[in-house]
């Protein structure tokens, strides 16, 4: 796995000149806020509109899930690992993996262990929310964000990056269930094991942020290449078009 970088170019150049305020690092202390500021950096740069000019089979992408300690972000509920892998079109790109648990204050659940194994020494002992954050968006940079059900990831992000840097997520992002709904209105189910097994996948680690990641981009690239030959969408513009009819 590779380990993801942090940037080395303009701004962490500017952190080092002194672009940071003096009273948030005051506040922060040095390290957080030069976190904090550089997630604040991204977020401004982002939906830039040519974007959505890309032809899909060359879209550069991030596929992520999370992992929580329940369903309910406005009820306290927290991330507990992020697991997210690249793809240039239909290509995967294996060797450009994240994964990543993060501290929480609420406790791990019971249940939850029970589901995806992390327990709550793990937790204890993991990175800071806010480091776990930074490398993570250091990882996306500016490529589009692909989930499963997105909306619940896309909450949880929100509260922990306005938690953390007073930022939403305003990356594009892609939901495959809602391709799913669009491509195939019929199915009955559009669970992520459900489309998995129609889609022929082998469904393996379930439940751990990383391997959720690696079958949802496994799906992802699967609805492009059946777009391509229903040639239904071409660029992201398109496709957006086409899911907000669905």
């Amino acid at each position: 796995m590779k380990t993801p970088e942090r940037g080395n170019g303009g701004f962490w150049s500017m952190l080092r000149q002194g672009g940071v305020p003096s009273a948030i690092s005051s506040v922060m202390g040095g390290t957080s806020a030069q976190q904090m500021a550089f997630i604040r950096s991204l977020m401004r740069e982002q939906r830039r509109p040519e974007t959505l000019h890309t032809p899909l089979h060359k879209l550069k992408t991030v596929i992520f899930d999370l992992e929580t300690t329940g369903f309910h972000v406005q009820q306290g509920d927290e991330i507990l690992s992020i697991g997210a892998l690249k793809a240039d079109g239909e290509y995967i790109m294996e060797e450009e993996q994240f994964y990543t648990l993060v501290q929480a204050k609420r406790p791990v659940p019971g249940h939850i262990t029970e589901l995806t194994g992390i327990t709550q020494p793990m937790i204890d002992q993991a990175p800071p929310l806010i480091d776990g954050l930074h490398d993570f968006m250091n990882f996306i940079g500016d490529r589009v964000l692909v989930a499963h059900a997105s909306a619940h990831d896309k909450s949880f992000l929100n509260a922990a990056l306005w938690k953390t840097s007073k930022v939403n997520l305003s990356h594009r992002l892609i939901d495959t269930m809602m391709i799913a709904r669009w491509l195939d209105p019929h199915r009955q189910s559009y669970t992520l094991d459900s489309l998995l097994s129609g889609k022929g996948i082998p469904i393996e680690g379930r439940h751990h942020a990383l391997e959720d990641a690696k079958m949802t981009a496994l799906l992802w690239t699967s609805y492009l290449r059946d777009i391509a030959e229903s040639r239904k969408a071409d660029t992201l513009g398109d496709l957006y078009a086409c899911l907000s009819h669905a």
